[in-house]
């Protein structure tokens, strides 16, 4: 019991809580002069209470198990926010079309940054993501989900999401590409099956369990998405592909499972969702990336500290230009520039790339630490930019209510 104790860092336990309750309260205090994210007071704490900050708080498996749980359930529920609906057509065509230009352009700097072509393309990759479960709640949290440029925002960062898992799935997972291509069609293949079942009508006592145990221990309903969510990520482990993959086609399922649920259950299963990704397991993911961000690599060599301003400037040029100059032709300039700003903010993927190629000795740790320093920069700054150009929410009240339809944009 001693030695279970020890490993687990009681004061680590108490002091990233703490940082996830203290980030709510100090962004609430911002808002006075600035609106600044609760994901950014995460990420400041964690690096703040961590190794390479005062020392106070450990790493260990225990917390390296929860933040993982935390970027599962980020992706699960920025899948779980998707209306296709709404997303299918015209903006779905502009952000793949500005992803696949972003990767092109990426590809070729990755080239430049690396002398071996195959690290190359790791390192580009990097910079064609975008952390669209980062931007979900801050879109939530300013009253842009809604409105039809919260709409661009989430099919832009849908495909920075999707196509970059794609991506390591093929390039970083070892395999052939032969190899490759069949294991993404099976996974294709169950998650056919998952979406056609989840489609079905749902039966009458599934209808009636759902109701009775709604505000009951049962939970029937939470304890389905929470069985959905497991099955998926574990057919992206058992075939060799990344968990995000499946944790975020899990809550585009889980949405569909539950599309014909009355709309007041529904109000209280989605508050239920946010309360377990929001409020226990996401902020431990943010408050972990601080924590391990390795901020010696980066004050210890000047040259490695120059790296992250260039890497930030590529992130808006290589993957928000393209997104900001595909946007719809009726946007404005400002809501143009937003749109590429909240493409361009990266960071869960980067760290996961990033880690990958530094494992498989692809990526010097320097370089990688300049990366996740970009990323954590992209974080922290373009968002505010964004909302800066955006306005606020009077802006997004109104563009709800004169929301077009998807497929005219």
């Amino acid at each position: 019991m001693s030695d279970t104790t020890v490993q687990v860092q009681p004061l680590t336990l108490v002091l990233v809580p703490a940082a996830a309750l203290a980030a709510p309260l100090l962004a609430d205090r911002a808002r006075r002069w600035l609106a600044v994210p609760t994901v950014v007071f995460e990420i400041v704490l964690g690096v703040l209470i961590g190794p390479d900050g005062l020392g106070w708080a450990k790493t260990g498996p225990l917390v390296a198990a929860m933040s993982q749980f935390g970027l599962a359930m980020l992706m699960f529920l920025a899948g779980y926010e998707l209306d296709f609906a709404r997303l299918r057509g015209g903006p779905l065509r502009r952000a793949g079309a500005a992803w696949l230009i972003a990767l092109v352009v990426a590809l070729g700097v990755g080239a430049l940054v690396n002398r071996s072509a195959l690290t190359g393309a790791f390192a580009g990759l990097a910079l064609t993501t975008t952390a669209l479960g980062t931007v979900l709640p801050i879109l939530r949290d300013s009253g842009e989900l809604g409105t039809r440029f919260g709409s661009l925002v989430m099919a832009t960062g849908s495909v920075g999401e999707f196509g970059p898992i794609i991506a390591i799935a093929v390039l970083l997972s070892g395999n052939t590409p032969g190899r490759s291509a069949v294991i993404l069609a099976v996974f294709a293949g169950i998650t056919a099956l998952a979406v056609a079942y989840a489609r079905r009508p749902r039966p009458a006592w599934a209808t009636h369990l759902i109701q009775q145990t709604l505000r009951t221990s049962g939970q029937f309903a939470i304890r389905a998405v929470v069985f959905v969510l497991a099955v998926m990520v574990a057919a992206a482990v058992w075939l060799e592909l990344d968990m995000l993959l499946g944790a975020f086609t899990a809550g585009i399922v889980s949405r569909l499972l539950l599309s014909d649920v009355p709309e007041a259950q529904e109000a209280v299963i989605d508050a239920k969702l946010e309360a377990i990704g929001f409020g226990v397991l996401v902020p431990v993911f943010f408050v972990y990336s601080g924590m391990t961000f390795d901020l010696k690599a980066l004050l210890d060599d000047p040259g490695t500290l120059l790296l992250v301003p260039v890497f930030l400037l590529l992130l808006v040029s290589v993957r928000g230009l393209p997104a900001a100059l595909l946007g719809p032709p009726d946007l404005t300039v400002r809501d143009r520039a937003a749109l590429g700003l909240f493409a361009a903010t990266a960071l869960p993927l980067i760290v996961v790339i990033t880690t990958i190629e530094v494992q498989e000795q692809q990526l010097a740790g320097s370089t990688a630490a300049a990366l996740v320093g970009a990323g954590m920069l992209s974080v922290l700054i373009l968002p505010l930019l964004a909302q800066h150009l955006r306005g606020g929410s009077e802006l997004s009240a109104a563009g709800s209510a004169r929301r077009p339809r998807a497929e005219s944009w």
